[in-house]
């Protein structure tokens, strides 16, 4: 009797592991490579630290300098896994980048959001009164310069005139310092360094971009076409470890979330403050999970065909990006079939 309950055991061990290989078939990858920003947490680092990434690690390999130039190192191989606003996303799609939007990853809501600020005094009141003025942004062709057009465009400011309204690249450290300094007429804030900024008193908001789209998902993390091809089964583990910390901080108390962030910041050594994390308040990513929606590429294909850059009907957002490897996407019953 012992020997056949032995048996029974063993059979019962092996049918589990068995079971357990068939649910988590084996990774192509042992690391994903990827670049970080200072005094901030990436979800690939907050999903290794929660214990979602694993068996993967994650490969610091330096920090980014923007979201154009993470997701550039994405196409020339030099990481893995890149994000940037998603004007900037289908920019390089529509050139046959070699690459697929997965995710998304950062966006507005009444918590997190940019803002177009001008000194209180500011004689600033309309859009058609940012002509012939300066606004200090982050970077070019990205996020910032799309809200002010977007912006401009929406208040029926001409094309001709827009272009007398000036763009000036500031570090986003520095912006609140050129505005008060009178550098600019308008300056770009967002997160810790808005709320600072307004803290200390006398700027005003002349709009947001959430006042232009509401909540939404502005940017996504793309991967190498080549590297989905290649390691299925990595992308898919990848992809459903970065959704599940989104949804983690989406649905955590902000001071919890805040502490994780800390932690993580410190335990990487790193020479860095993690002092601007007590301003964190909310991812600002829309859809659950960071599922994709397909009006947050349709807005910048529609911009770029606007600019002649692409033909009406070239490129539609589901030749874009994928929703496959999202598990919210599949716990939503939405079908996977037009985003394969």
């Amino acid at each position: 009797m012992p020997n056949l309950s032995k048996l029974l055991a063993a059979a019962l061990l092996s049918l589990g592991l068995a079971a357990s290989a068939s649910a988590n078939p084996k990774l192509e990858k042992t690391e994903i490579r990827y670049q970080g920003w200072a005094g901030q947490v990436t979800w690939l680092e907050l999903a290794e630290d929660l214990g979602y990434l694993a068996p993967l690690k994650a490969k610091w390999v330096g920090n980014t300098t923007s979201g154009p130039q993470d997701i550039q190192t994405v196409v020339t191989g030099d990481v893995d896994i890149g994000g940037a606003f998603n004007g900037a996303v289908v920019k390089l799609l529509a050139k046959k980048a070699p690459i697929k939007a997965v995710l998304g990853y950062y966006g507005a809501d009444e918590n997190t959001y940019s803002g177009y600020y001008v000194r209180e005094d500011s004689p600033i009141k309309s859009a058609r009164d940012l002509i012939g003025k300066k606004i200090a942004v982050n970077t070019l062709g990205a996020h910032h310069e799309f809200m002010v057009r977007e912006y401009l465009a929406r208040n029926k400011v001409t094309d001709a005139e827009a272009k007398q309204v000036t763009l000036v690249a500031t570090p986003p450290v520095t912006g609140e310092q050129v505005l008060r300094q009178g550098q600019v007429e308008v300056t770009t804030l967002g997160g810790v360094l808005r709320d600072k900024a307004l803290e200390r008193g006398g700027i005003r908001a002349l709009f947001t971009d959430r006042d232009l789209y509401g909540d939404f998902t502005a940017g996504t993390l793309v991967l190498h076409t080549k590297f989905i091809e290649q390691n299925p089964n990595t992308s898919r583990h990848l992809v459903s470890a970065l959704a599940r910390s989104i949804e983690w901080a989406r649905t955590t108390p902000p001071t919890e979330v805040r502490a994780r962030f800390v932690k993580i910041i410190d335990a990487r050594k790193r020479a860095e403050s993690a002092d601007t994390i007590q301003y964190w308040k909310s991812t600002g990513v829309a859809g659950k999970g960071g599922v994709i929606k397909d009006s947050e590429l349709q807005i910048w294909i529609d911009w770029l065909v606007k600019d002649g850059l692409l033909k009406p009907g070239q490129v539609k957002p589901t030749d874009l990006y994928t929703n496959a490897f999202n598990p919210y996407f599949v716990s939503n019953g939405d079908k996977l079939a037009a985003n394969k």
